[in-house]
C-alpha cells in the first residue's frame, strides 16, 4: 500500500482544510477512504442505537496536484485508515501559508499521515515543517461496513434556507428544549417547532423550492408534511461545525424515521444522516 500527494495551489489548500474542519467538528473518528479518483470521509454509527452517519466525498484532482496510490491489490485498489480529523486539521491549520503541501502514508512508530510543508521565511533558507498523524488500518474484511449509504426512500425532499439562519433558530431553541421537530412538504415549506410544558415555538419557512427527483413526489401530496424528531444537539453539532459553504444545501425526510442532509459543493459533496428520536 502506498499514497503521496501534493497540494500547491493555496486556494485549494485552504479548501481542503476547512473541509476536514467541518469533518472534525462532526466525529472524533473518521474512517478515510482513499481510491484513485476520490477521498471519503465515513462516519456509520448504528442507526439503531440513535447513531448518526456522515459521508463526505471529495474528487481528489480538484485539490491535488499530484496523487498516486497503490490499494491493497490491484484488484481492491484502495486504502481505508482510521484518523482523528481534529489531528489533521490541526496540522493542515498550520501550514496554510506553505508553498507546497505533501502528505504521505508511513510507517513510524505506528502507520502515520504524515504532512510536510516549506513554509516560507525571512531569510533565503526554507524551513519545512513536518506533522506525524497516527491512523490504524482497516483489514479488507471490514470494508463492507464502508461503502456509499443508499438514498432513502424519502417522503420529501426540500431545498434548507441559509444555514446560518438555521443554525441561529437552532440555537436559541437548544436553551428550551432538548428536542426539536423538523418539518416539510413538496410545496417549499419547512417548519422548525419545539413544544414544553411551558412553551411552544415554531419558526416558519415557505418558498424554499423542492429538488427535481424525477418522478418521487408525483404520487404524494404537495401540501402534506413529514416530520422527524431529533435530538437537538446533533442538529446543533452538524450546524455549528460547517464550514464547507455549500452552492446548495438540502434535506430529505422519512416521515417520524429520519433526516438526511446534503450539502453540495463543486468539488465537495457532505452527506448527514440524524435518526428520528420517538
Amino acid at each position: 500500500m502506498k499514497f503521496r500527494g501534493k497540494i500547491i495551489d493555496v486556494a485549494c489548500l485552504n479548501h481542503f482544510t476547512r473541509v476536514i474542519t467541518t469533518i472534525s467538528k462532526l466525529t472524533k473518528v473518521s474512517v478515510l477512504r482513499l481510491t484513485p479518483d476520490n477521498l471519503f470521509f465515513i462516519l456509520s454509527e448504528k442507526v439503531a442505537n440513535g447513531g448518526v452517519s456522515m459521508w463526505c466525498e471529495l474528487a481528489q484532482g480538484n485539490f491535488f496536484d499530484e496523487f498516486q496510490m497503490e490499494g491493497v491489490t490491484a484488484d481492491d485498489n484502495e486504502i481505508c485508515l482510521e484518523v482523528a480529523p481534529e489531528s489533521l486539521s490541526r496540522a493542515l491549520k498550520t501550514l496554510q501559508n506553505a508553498k507546497a503541501l505533501k502528505i504521505k502514508l508511513t510507517k513510524k512508530h505506528c502507520p502515520c499521515l504524515t504532512i510536510s510543508a516549506d513554509l516560507p521565511t525571512l531569510s533565503s533558507v526554507s524551513r519545512v515543517v513536518t506533522h506525524d498523524v497516527p491512523v490504524d488500518i482497516i483489514p479488507r474484511k471490514l470494508w463492507h461496513e464502508f461503502k456509499e449509504p443508499h438514498m432513502p426512500d424519502f417522503d420529501v425532499s426540500i431545498y434548507l434556507p441559509p444555514l446560518k439562519t438555521i443554525k441561529n433558530v437552532v440555537d436559541r431553541m437548544k436553551n428550551l428544549s432538548n428536542f426539536l421537530v423538523l418539518e416539510a412538504n413538496m410545496s417549499g415549506q419547512m417548519n422548525l417547532k419545539i413544544e414544553t410544558d411551558l412553551v411552544s415555538v415554531t419558526t416558519h419557512f415557505k418558498d424554499l423550492g423542492n429538488p427535481p427527483w424525477g418522478d418521487e413526489g408525483s404520487q404524494r401530496d404537495c401540501e402534506a408534511m413529514a416530520q422527524a424528531r431529533l435530538d437537538i444537539r446533533k442538529l446543533q453539532q452538524f450546524l455549528t461545525g460547517q464550514q464547507v459553504n455549500p452552492t446548495k444545501a438540502l434535506c430529505n425526510l422519512v416521515h417520524h424515521s429520519l433526516v438526511h442532509l446534503i450539502l453540495l459543493h463543486e468539488d465537495v459533496s457532505l452527506q448527514y444522516f440524524i435518526p428520528a428520536v420517538a
